[in-house]
Order: C-alpha cells, then structure tokens, then sequence
C-alpha cells in the first residue's frame, strides 16, 4: 500500500490487511493525534487497509 505522510513524503508498507490503528502505530504515529483517509474516503482506527490503498496520514493541529 502507498502511505502518504503528514510531511507529504511517501512509503510503501509491508503486508496487508492490517488496521488504521496498527498501521498509525506502526509508523510512530499516536493515532489520538491524527487522522486517516483510505483511498480519498476518512475512515476510523478500526477501518483495514489492503495492499491496493492509499492511506494519507493527516495531523490534527491542536489549539484553541
């Protein structure tokens, strides 16, 4: 699968299937801290991915 980083660069991942929530964790990502789109499409932490997406990480900017 392609992931897209919040700093815009790219990697390619391991295996699939596998959770939002691994997958965030996996890249050292807290995923309280961020949020994620399969494919164009948010979906929540419990969402799987498969080899054929592209997941893009987007950091939540905190403050008030």
């Amino acid at each position: 699968m392609k992931i897209i980083l919040p700093d815009k660069s790219c990697r390619d991942a391991g295996p699939g299937p596998v959770t939002v929530e691994t997958l965030v964790r996996d890249l050292g990502f807290d995923p309280v801290g961020v949020i994620v789109a399969r494919n164009g499409t948010l979906v929540t932490e419990d969402a799987v991915v498969e080899n054929t997406d592209e997941v893009r990480i987007i950091r939540i900017a905190h403050g008030g």
